[in-house]
């Protein structure tokens, strides 16, 4: 004993030394080794045992248990049989003892230490391990203690990890479904007893307020009276050892639930039991008692009641995941949902809609950030007070205005108060509204198609009470979170009309008013005029992972339900959204009259402070409209054209109007009274105005074809005043946004519509003329890019509805030649100074014009590259100068990865978009001309020594040669052996040595398109191979290359990249697809069971474990080759070679692999065997040195 009080006073010291802020790193390491010493003694658990029982220090009784747990889950099978039986008998009297003492998170890592030894030996050695539990949560003094066990002992062996053979798994499961019945019963016993024990069931519930309701839903959601007046009871108030009980016990059930199947064992009673339990967390009352006594141990007392809410609801969730169904449990599922209902109700009950809203807030307690606020602010201060229009306004906004003064003043305060009270738990009562969102969305996606058809759930009433919920959403994520699920339901009702047309106008009648109230209220959310407050507190200057502001995240998700309302609803959509468009033009267009001329230019006379705030939400307004306008245009378009023909040619009339007017008085140029807000309001309207015109050019383009037949000036009339609204805009002194917003329209305007008189509108030569005048102020790079194309387009392009013999190809070649010569008149005189070399400074000037023109030639041949013949011909005809001075640069700039990378994304838009044109002999110069210059030092150069660039210039030569080896015909298969050659012998050595995945997996594609479509170069089909399939053989050539590039697939799944490792297993089993791979002579007999090994072996190894399924179906096709060689040869031949297994492992381990042939059997048995080659090498490390094995 006097060692063992030695130890501990020892392990006490080492621990408090190794966690003091003095302690240096490598005394700490000394300290780990030293522990890490002692705990791999046998027999060291005795001192643990002791150290668990005497000392006091939180750290000490951690590292015990840790040697425990170690022992247990890795040497247990080399513990003697005497020492089992000690350990099973005192760590659970140690439990016992001390549990009540014992810091909770030492008490629950000895609950799974005692649990992991269960997973050992229940029930063989371990026979009163689930009884144990059992007793514990019957015994009142004990029942949370049985209830951690119960949790702990369900989330260790319902899904345990890899340290157990897939037969223990089974049989652990098996095991606890069998208790799954008991269990149930008892939870629902101890939750049932509580609730009736603490239930005021003496006096007479007072009326629910909408009792007497005519159409109550209530009375149509429960059918039964008597469970409407249960859930009408009054909630309980819990002491606080009955709220952790019942906690612990919804934890409990949560966990079972998410992996015990839907059966009667779920009984009503339990159900009904959880939604009493779901009622706490929307209980205000009970929660506003807590506050106004005042007390922490009342506050606490409140979160507590807010929790158990919010666990009722987690439970209700995790059945409601579950997708497959039993017939026999669907009465369960409908009663559920009735209960959620009238909790959904009970929410929402009040008709007015701030104490519906009040009543969120308050179960949805979250903290606005302050910088959020302090962004808010800023706005509100510029623009003095926010914008008033009714008495009901003013009454709302005084109310924000006092709301955010207090809540700045006490956030502080509120934050800690609120981490305080729950710990580790979170915010609770803001789980709650998650919860139940959660839950809408599941019922909604997964079980509304189920529900639907039971004439006793009232959809109409849910999406009334769905409506209610969303718009009174107190924070914009639980909104988003909302239209997610209005989004979802849209979906489902057009899947389920397109399903059955023949019913349409009864399923949409049943609807309509739902869908029309919808639309109504999400347009007045993205509105300023009625939503200023929420809407400015929205941040539009940070981008998310998306590359969207808050702002952008809310006005698209918003416009989404809109669009999709307008699918199902046109004629309404369009007539709810049009006139709230009219207004705000009106103001928009009637601004002209308040411009006057200062001396410095034009100025906006609107200064009063009312004013301007008006003003600034009118443009925001009608900002958010035109975009919603945009969304629109798909619907207009099609089928439809003619029917809603009347109504988009109102809207494109209306936009034209507009885009002209903005352009002609230049607002976006003027001087305002509060520039930083109204300018940028201004620009942001023309620009949306643009782009919304934009979004109908498919609609012009099927008015032309339409147009053309009959009297074409109206249609005429449009594009000309759109390409006046257009011309202005193309300057360097337009900003930015605008200036691309009118670059976007012009390409649109060039590429959908191709009117044939395009050309010749004089606001179409000006943009020509400037363009092409070398003089001119440049545009900025994107803006010149856009315009180029452009006009590139309108030559180039053939016009809809002329016959090829009106096309005017040859004015139009022409002119297309000259537009280019202008572009490149800088790039071409390059030449000449290639060979000599240059200054820096003229080195820089260079780039730039190689920058410049080769972006816009690139962009130029790509928007070309899907068009006819003739458009490419006349494309390349004036290239080809421009083509001839880069290959001629090219080796002037190998070692300027920059400048390369630039060239080599030019020739790769050539090669995929004009190879044809460019003809056999110059395309061939082109791939010599690379094949030369990028020798192994080159690569070398532009892999190893230029990073991310070099990477990326030998990415896109590599991707040229995917286009080559791709090309049909026999015209570039002479390159063949030197592309291999490049590949397997330059650049594989190279990239082998670097860890990187830059190059590897152009290099696989490349090699994998080399085999793909050239698959005769290495294999000679013959006609008699082809009839006698299986019995000759194809004829095999150039086998060693063959060899090498399969070597460097093989070798590519022993790397730790999975990207790489996934794309070339797809490869792999395309090739086997497409040209049987895996039957080949060659690669049956020498390489098929060393892919099998390695991919086996990668399992065994977990490197790449999320690929398990892919893994083991590439096994399955591999082995299916040869089933018999497989079971046969290869199987014993791999346990042989096995190590860390003795031969009666390895003899179990075959006869587990049962000798299936069908595609999901094979692969359970390979995972069978994975999982327990694993498991039995874990067991072997385990046991001590010299242990015999029988």
């Amino acid at each position: 004993m006097a060692s063992e009080e030695a130890s501990l006073r020892a392990l006490e010291s080492l621990m408090t030394e190794f966690f003091h802020d003095c302690t240096t790193n490598e005394r700490k390491r000394e300290i780990e080794e030293l522990l890490n010493n002692f705990a791999q003694q046998i027999g060291a658990w005795r001192f643990c045992l002791y150290f668990l029982s005497s000392t006091r220090n939180d750290y000490v009784m951690m590292y015990s248990l840790t040697v425990f747990e170690n022992l247990i889950n890795k040497m247990w099978l080399g513990v003697p049989s005497q020492d089992k039986m000690e350990i099973r008998s005192s760590l659970p009297k140690l439990l016992l003892a001390h549990h009540k003492t014992l810091p909770y998170f030492i008490r629950n890592k000895l609950c799974k230490v005692i649990v992991d030894i269960g997973r050992q030996d229940w029930p063989m050695f371990y026979h009163d391990f689930f009884t144990n539990i059992l007793q514990l949560i019957q015994s009142p003094l004990t029942t949370p203690l049985g209830l951690i066990m119960l949790k702990t002992t369900s989330e260790e062996l319902a899904c345990p990890r890899e340290d157990l053979s897939v037969a223990r798994k089974e049989e652990l499961r098996k095991l606890l479904l069998d208790q799954v019945q008991t269990v149930l019963g008892l939870l629902t016993g101890i939750l049932e007893t509580i609730w009736d024990k603490h239930s005021v069931t003496a006096a007479t519930p007072p009326p629910s307020p909408t009792a007497g309701e005519s159409g109550d839903l209530l009375s149509n959601l429960l059918q039964s009276p008597s469970a409407a007046k249960l859930l009408n009871q009054p909630i309980p108030i819990l002491d606080s050892e009955s709220e952790y009980i019942c906690s612990l016990a919804l934890e409990c059930l949560a966990h079972l639930f998410s992996w015990i199947p839907l059966s009667t064992s779920i009984t009503p009673s339990l159900l009904t039991t959880i939604f009493h339990f779901a009622r706490f967390g929307c209980d205000i009352r009970a929660r506003k008692m807590a506050s106004v006594n005042g007390s922490n141990q009342n506050c606490v007392l409140g979160q507590e009641r807010g929790r158990l809410g919010v666990l009722a609801m987690a439970c209700i969730n995790e059945l409601m995941s579950k997708n497959c169904v039993p017939m026999e449990f669907e009465e369960y599922l409908l009663r559920m949902f009735q209960q959620t209902f009238y909790l959904l109700q009970k929410i929402t009950k009040d008709n007015n809609a701030h104490t519906v809203k009040s009543r969120l807030e308050e179960l949805d307690e979250r903290i606005w950030s302050s910088k959020r606020r302090a962004e808010r602010y800023k706005v509100v201060r510029e623009l003095k007070l926010p914008l008033i229009h009714s008495q009901e306004h003013q009454k709302r906004h005084m109310e924000w205005d006092v709301s955010y003064v207090s809540y700045t003043f006490h956030e502080q305060d509120a934050t800690l108060l609120c981490k305080g009270i729950n710990g580790e738990k979170g915010c609770v009562s803001c789980s709650y509204i998650e919860k139940f969102t959660d839950f809408l969305r599941l019922f909604v996606s997964v079980h509304l198609r189920r529900i639907e058809s039971y004439s006793q759930f009232p959809v109409v009433e849910f999406l009334t009470l769905l409506f209610k919920y969303t718009f009174h959403q107190p924070t914009h994520e639980g909104y988003f979170s909302c239209l997610d699920i209005w989004t979802l339901f849209l979906d489902y009702l057009t899947s389920k009309i397109k399903s059955r047309l023949a019913d349409k106008e009864a399923v949409l009648s049943r609807y309509k008013d739902a869908l029309v109230l919808l639309l109504t209220e999400v347009l007045n959310r993205i509105q300023f005029r009625y939503n200023q407050a929420q809407l400015e507190e929205l941040d539009d200057e940070t981008l998310d992972d998306d590359q969207q502001t808050e702002w952008q995240r809310y006005l698209r998700q918003s416009l989404e339900v809109v669009a999709k309302v307008m699918e199902l609803l046109p004629s309404h959509a369009f007539s709810t959204l049009f006139p709230v468009l009219q207004d705000n033009l009106e103001v928009y267009l009637g601004l002209q009259q308040f411009v006057v001329t200062s001396g410095s230019g034009h100025r906006l006379n609107i200064t009063a402070e009312n004013d301007c705030r008006r003003l600034h939400c009118s443009l925001r307004d009608l900002s958010s409209l035109l975009q919603a306008v945009g969304r629109l245009a798909e619907y207009f378009i099609g089928d439809v054209f003619a029917a809603r023909f009347s109504d988009a040619l109102t809207v494109v009339e209306r936009l034209v109007k507009v885009t002209l007017y903005g352009s002609q008085i230049k607002l976006y140029n003027i001087e305002t009274a509060v520039p930083s807000v109204l300018k940028p309001d201004l620009i942001d309207v023309h620009a949306q105005s643009l782009a919304a015109l934009q979004a109908y050019s498919h609609w012009l383009a099927q008015f032309y074809s339409e147009a053309h037949r009959q009297n074409p000036q109206q249609f005429i009339s449009l594009v000309s005043t759109a390409m006046e609204a257009v011309t202005p805009l193309i300057s360097s002194k337009v900003q930015e946004k605008l200036l691309l917003s009118a670059c976007h329209l012009l390409v649109s305007l060039a590429t959908t519509v191709r009117p044939v008189f395009l050309i010749s509108i004089p606001a179409v030569q000006k943009v020509f003329n400037r363009i092409t005048d070398s003089s001119a102020q440049p545009l900025v790079d994107k803006a010149q890019v856009l315009v180029c194309r452009a006009l590139s387009n309108v030559l180039l392009l053939p016009w809809p509805n002329l016959p090829e013999s009106e096309q005017q190809w040859a004015v139009r070649s022409t002119n297309h030649a000259s537009l280019i010569s202008a572009l490149t008149r800088d790039y071409r005189h390059l030449k000449s100074s290639a060979i000599v070399p240059q200054r820096k400074i003229q080195l820089e000037d260079t780039k730039v014009i190689i920058h410049q023109t080769l972006s816009v030639l690139e962009d130029i041949v790509e928007s070309v590259s899907g068009e006819a013949t003739k458009s490419r011909q006349i494309c390349y005809q004036s290239l080809q100068e421009s083509v001839q001075v880069s290959l001629a640069l090219f080796p002037a700039f190998i070692h300027q990865s920059d400048v390369t990378d630039e060239m080599l994304s030019f020739f790769l838009t050539l090669f995929q978009g004009l190879r044809v044109q460019m003809g056999v002999p110059f395309t061939e110069q082109i791939i010599q001309t690379f094949l030369n210059m990028f020798t192994r030092e080159q690569l070398a150069e532009s892999i190893l020594h230029e990073g991310s660039t070099g990477c990326r210039v030998v990415e896109k030569f590599l991707k040229i040669l995917q286009v080559v080896v791709q090309e049909p015909g026999q015209v570039f298969k002479p390159f063949l052996p030197s592309i291999i050659s490049l590949c397997m012998e330059q650049v594989c050595p190279i990239i082998a040595e670097r860890p990187s995945p830059d190059v590897k997996a152009e290099l696989f594609e490349l090699l994998f398109r080399i085999l793909h479509h050239n698959w005769r170069y290495f294999f000679k089909s013959s006609v008699l191979a082809s009839v006698h399939r299986g019995i000759a053989e194809e004829q095999m050539e150039n086998e060693v290359q063959f060899n090498a590039i399969m070597q460097a697939f093989g070798q590519s799944f022993l790397q730790p990249d999975i990207h790489l490792f996934k794309q070339n297993l797809f490869y792999l089993e395309t090739l086997n697809t497409k040209q049987k791979l895996y039957h080949k002579k060659i690669f049956r007999t020498t390489m098929l069971f060393q892919f099998v090994n390695v991919l086996l072996q990668v399992l065994v190894h977990k490197s790449h474990d999320l690929l398990q399924e892919e893994i083991g179906i590439a096994i399955y096709n591999m082995a299916s080759v040869d089933f018999d060689s497989f079971y046969a040869a290869f199987l014993p031949e791999f346990l042989a070679s096995c190590d860390g297994v003795d031969s009666n492992q390895k003899t179990v381990l075959g006869r587990n692999f049962k000798m299936d042939r069908d595609l999901p059997s094979f692969t359970q048995n390979v995972h069978r065997l994975v999982n327990d080659l694993r498991y039995y090498r874990l067991c072997n490390d385990s046991l001590p040195p010299g242990t015999v094995k029988l």
